[in-house]
């Protein structure tokens, strides 16, 4: 069976169209993706209560991919330290071929069952924790192999993929499918699905750090403060929050480094 992520783009002649015709076009078809997300909603919301479930209880929040799907669990990862105060190993993002396979492709990475497994081990990963395999073709190797080990180990499992029906999500413990149809540049899933996996995660990690108790209101209270934006934010969100004046404001953040402890200092715990 074809996959959908591999079918021919509804477009074609790709090379005889205008440039505002292509810009137009990949603009329209990226207008589809967000509909696309919401038919997984109640997917999402699965998995979100279940990441949830197992970080309350001490556990992390691992991303297994290769290439585009890869680099996008990285990306999710490396985020939610600053934005979120967490710590750098609380959602790990591992990625087929090693850090290098960032920037650059790793021949056959993605061929490898065995490997993810052996990179989570790395990690001593155990069974308090998540792992969530990302793969637009839902076929990967990799990913198929990581799930299936974590799964034989009692681990919670879930993926984000882009087909109906395939491998990896039946591996899956919770999986999230979203269909975004053919590609408009045939089979490149750094498109559509790629757009579909960034706003699924995004909306996995908020909804999970939401529920860890790391918003007040609609702000980040414990973002780290590492440039003079940041620092600035942190003084507007402090005054928000507590309706002090920005020079009081400014001197507890400066006292406690932190926009949570200066709003309990401030009387508003």
């Amino acid at each position: 069976m074809e996959l959908t992520t591999e079918k021919d783009s509804n477009y074609n002649n790709l090379h005889e169209l205008s440039l505002i015709d292509i810009l137009q076009s990949i603009n329209d078809e990226d207008k589809t993706v967000p509909l696309a997300v919401k038919k997984s909603i109640k997917q999402i919301e699965k998995l979100s209560a279940a990441v949830t479930t197992q970080m309350k209880a001490g556990g992390r929040l691992f991303y297994i991919g290769a290439g585009t799907s890869g680099r996008l669990g990285v990306l999710d990862a490396s985020e939610c330290p600053p934005t979120f105060g967490v710590p750098a190993d609380m959602v790990i993002g591992i990625i087929a071929g090693g850090d290098s396979a960032i920037r650059k492709a790793v021949e056959n990475a993605e061929d490898d069952e065995k490997q993810a497994w052996k990179d989570m081990a790395a990690y001593g990963i155990n069974n308090k924790d998540v792992v969530v395999g990302i793969a637009a073709s839902g076929t990967t190797p990799y990913v198929l192999g990581g799930l299936e080990a974590a799964n034989a180990q009692g681990i919670v499992t879930g993926c984000v993929v882009c087909n109906a029906d395939c491998p990896i999500s039946r591996e899956a413990r919770f999986p999230v499918e979203v269909v975004v149809g053919p590609e408009f540049l045939t089979g490149s899933t750094r498109m559509k699905a790629g757009t579909a996996q960034k706003l699924v995660l995004n909306m996995l990690t908020t909804s999970v750090m939401i529920g860890l108790g790391k918003v007040r209101g609609n702000k980040m209270i414990d973002m780290q403060l590492n440039n003079s934006k940041l620092y600035k934010r942190g003084v507007n969100i402090i005054m928000k929050e507590t309706g002090i004046d920005e020079e009081t404001a400014e001197g507890l953040l400066k006292k406690y480094g932190s926009i949570r402890q200066a709003i309990a200092a401030a009387g508003h715990s």
